[in-house]
């Protein structure tokens, strides 16, 4: 990708997605809008936050009756027992707790703050929460075969996500489901400018597309959570971004 010219173009104008709707029309329209016409090797880059609205991935706390564990929990965190219990039945593993704070193993084998689990911009009120997509990367497969069907091109998707880093502050963007566009990168043993053999270089492409994309798209109130990426030679095979998680027989600090 060194050798590429990358753009990064928000789309702007998307109504408010609610539960049922169709994202690849949406976005269509809002790339027909922006004078925009989707070309091969082009990569989609789509907020979590909207696929799972449009999945019906919408929670009312008033719904939810805290567990033993989840009131056990909400006493030491400091935190909503109802939300603690969505957040523990989105987990398999506690990792770890804090005031106002719970780390976990989600149910996807990402390590996430409240499993994911938000409130920004959601309609509704502090009641009602966003869980993240039940499959994302089946979702980002859907959309792709929906753009390809529509526009005759080959290209890829990316549902992105903002995470935390437990050495760093800040949040960043990275790929939580992709279709056609490489996740992970193994380039050890290829050789450096110098000739020596590379012992420990793996890249993750898909989340250095998310982060920059996630960037444009904004955090707060932006409105733009679509990105069109051109030059990131999307459209190959589908590799789940999974498959950039660390094996936990590989993880140091679980």
């Amino acid at each position: 990708m060194s050798d590429r010219d990358l753009s990064f173009r928000p789309l702007h104008g998307l109504p408010e997605v609610r539960a049922g709707d169709d994202l690849a029309p949406l976005v269509l329209a809002a790339l027909g809008r922006a004078g925009l016409t989707l070309a091969d090797g082009d990569v989609i880059a789509i907020t979590q936050k909207i696929v799972s609205k449009s999945e019906g991935r919408i929670r009312h706390l008033a719904a939810v009756t805290p567990s033993a564990q989840a009131l056990e929990l909400a006493a030491i965190t400091r935190k909503d027992p109802r939300l603690v219990e969505l957040i523990l039945a989105e987990s398999h593993a506690v990792v770890r707790t804090r005031p106002d704070t719970i780390i976990v193993e989600h149910r996807l084998g990402l390590v996430l703050a409240n499993a994911g689990i938000d409130r920004s911009n959601v309609e509704g009120g502090e009641d009602v929460v966003l869980l993240l997509p039940k499959d994302p990367d089946a979702s980002a497969r859907r959309l792709r075969a929906a753009f390809e069907a529509a526009a005759g091109v080959r290209l890829g998707v990316l549902i992105t996500d903002s995470v935390g880093r437990a050495w760093r502050r800040g949040t960043v963007g990275i790929a939580l489901g992709t279709a056609g566009v490489t996740p992970f990168e193994d380039l050890r043993g290829r050789r450096d400018r110098h000739g020596r053999a590379l012992q420990v270089s793996e890249i993750a492409p898909a989340d250095s597309l998310a982060a920059a994309a996630v960037l444009v798209m904004g955090e707060a109130a932006e409105a733009t959570p679509v990105v069109l990426i051109r030059g990131a030679a999307g459209g190959g095979s589908d590799v789940p971004a999974t498959a950039v998680l660390r094996p936990r027989a590989g993880d140091l600090f679980r």
